[in-house]
C-alpha cells in the first residue's frame, strides 16, 4: 500500500513538471528589454498607449466647434422659444406608460378571477416571475 501512494506521488509530480514544462515553451525568441522598451517609447509618442485606469484606448478627440458660446447659446434660446428642444429626462417614455396604465379592462373583476382559477385548475398558470406583462 505505501509502495502504490509513493508510486502515484511520483507520477503525478513527473507529470505536472513535464507540463509546465509544455506550456513554458515557445518558438520565437523574446524581445529584448530595449527592444519592449523602444517599442513602448513609440508607441507612447503616437498615442497609441492607452492612459493609465482606463481598459480601452483612447478615442479620436473630438473636433473644436466653429461657433463662439455666445453663438451656440442664441441658437439654444432660439430652439427653446419654438420649442424644437427635447424635454430633459424619460418624460415620453413615462408618459407612454402612464397613458397605458390608464387603459380601464374590458373584463370584470370576477371574469378575471374566474379565468385565473380555471387556469389553475388546467395547471396552465406559470411560476412566479417567469409570465410575461400582462396585456390589458
Amino acid at each position: 500500500m505505501p509502495f502504490k501512494r509513493t508510486a502515484n506521488s511520483i507520477v503525478t509530480a513527473i507529470a505536472a513538471t513535464a507540463s509546465l514544462a509544455a506550456w513554458g515553451q515557445n518558438s520565437a525568441p523574446l524581445p529584448s528589454r530595449a527592444d519592449v522598451k523602444a517599442e513602448t517609447r513609440t508607441a507612447g509618442r503616437s498615442g497609441q498607449l492607452t492612459p493609465t485606469g482606463e481598459g480601452s484606448p483612447v478615442a479620436a478627440p473630438q473636433p473644436r466647434s466653429t461657433k463662439t458660446r455666445a453663438q451656440r447659446k442664441a441658437e439654444t434660446l432660439q430652439s427653446r422659444i419654438a420649442g424644437e428642444l427635447p424635454r430633459a429626462g424619460l418624460e415620453p417614455e413615462w408618459k407612454a406608460a402612464r397613458q397605458e396604465a390608464r387603459v380601464p379592462s374590458t373584463t370584470t373583476r370576477a371574469e378575471r378571477k374566474s379565468a385565473t382559477l380555471a387556469a389553475a385548475r388546467a395547471n396552465q398558470l406559470k411560476p412566479a416571475g417567469e409570465a410575461a406583462q400582462p396585456n390589458r
